[in-house]
């Protein structure tokens, strides 16, 4: 009976378990490359989420054309690279954008050296 009551005594004072029993390390290792696996894992799962998310973001708004946008772009170009009469009797005519840029830069020109 005094040998039992050293035994116990001996266990109170070593943490309350047998450290032959339970590797404290090992299970930290575990636990940490679990926390590790898992952290990759989710990290990878987001990229892959954005990249999909884009692809149908892609695939659905920004790849096909319109036909009311392609119909806009025709207009566009044609009202800023061709003639047109607007009021032959008020005198108003369109020209090309290159063109009315170029008299533009003339008449700024001329202004300038006549001061």
């Amino acid at each position: 009976m005094g040998e039992m009551k050293a035994q116990d005594s001996h266990q109170q004072t070593s943490g309350g378990y047998e450290k032959q029993d339970i590797d404290i390390k090992s299970i930290f290792m575990w636990a940490l490359l679990s926390f590790v696996v898992i952290a990759g894992m989710l990290i990878f799962l987001y990229e892959y989420f954005i990249v999909e998310k884009e692809k149908e973001v892609y695939e659905a708004v920004l790849k096909p054309e319109s036909p009311k946008l392609m119909l806009l772009r025709i207009t566009e170009d044609d009202i800023l690279n061709n003639y047109a009469v607007i009021d032959a009797n008020k005198g108003i005519y369109r020209i090309p954008i290159d063109s009315a840029m170029k008299i533009v830069a003339q008449e700024a020109a001329q202004r300038r050296s006549r001061r």
